[in-house]
């Protein structure tokens, strides 16, 4: 292991290692094992050399470890999480390349439950904020990439540095559907932010994750045109 800081080490993954093996972590969430604040910075150290447009850095990331706030926040999830999300209640076929009579989507509607269970467990929440000018930004596309492309790639960039220092994290967004009730209980501008997500962060049990099933690379592809 190759140390990152006097204080904390990383599991010393290639670029590529990190890239293919950072897993959405649900089962495997260790919640006895508190999590250092700073092994925390050091992450936050790593996404905020993610691109930015225009450089105006305008994410922040805001991390709940008092218990109490945690409980609450978790209770806000769930209920976001029973509410469902809009497009379910929707006629359209969900694109997808995953069968939802899969073993897979079985495993991962298996790991969710989990979550759903001990989210108030987890020795950290995060989530991540857009600030804006005014929230009528996101009613246009270009408006939506600009402020999406910014705080995503910096979420992402901090997520991998948590593998890399033995944590996990998985990207979930069931609490938005009450995101202004989530404001009220953080004291976030409800006004001039928009919240992304809502990710657990613990230490992992074992490291030893693989890559995931995925479609054939070469579906992915287009060249010059659909």
């Amino acid at each position: 292991m190759n140390s990152s800081s006097p204080a904390h080490q990383t599991l010393g993954l290639s670029a590529d290692e990190v890239l293919t093996t950072t897993r959405a972590v649900r089962k495997r969430l260790d919640l006895t094992r508190p999590v250092p604040r700073e092994l925390i910075q050091e992450a936050v150290k790593v996404a905020t050399q993610a691109p930015t447009g225009r450089n105006q850095q305008q994410w922040d990331f805001i991390f709940i470890d008092d218990p109490e706030t945690k409980a609450k926040a978790a209770d806000i999830w769930r209920a976001g999480l029973m509410a469902g999300a809009p497009d379910e209640h929707s006629s359209a076929p969900m694109p997808t390349r995953m069968s939802f009579a899969s073993s897979e989507w079985g495993r991962i509607r298996g790991s969710l439950g989990h979550l759903v269970q001990h989210l108030h467990e987890v020795p950290v929440l995060m989530i991540p904020v857009v600030r804006v000018a005014r929230r009528a930004e996101f009613n246009s596309t270009r408006g939506q990439a600009h402020n999406w492309g910014s705080v995503i790639p910096a979420t992402w960039s901090f997520m991998l540095a948590a593998r890399e220092r033995g944590l996990g994290t998985a990207w979930t967004v069931a609490h938005l559907t009450y995101e202004r009730e989530m404001a009220d209980l953080l004291g976030i501008p409800f006004n001039n932010t928009v919240q992304v997500a809502l990710t657990p962060i613990a230490y992992t049990i074992g490291t030893d994750f693989k890559p995931a099933p995925r479609a054939d690379d070469r579906n992915f592809s287009h060249w010059n045109h659909w």
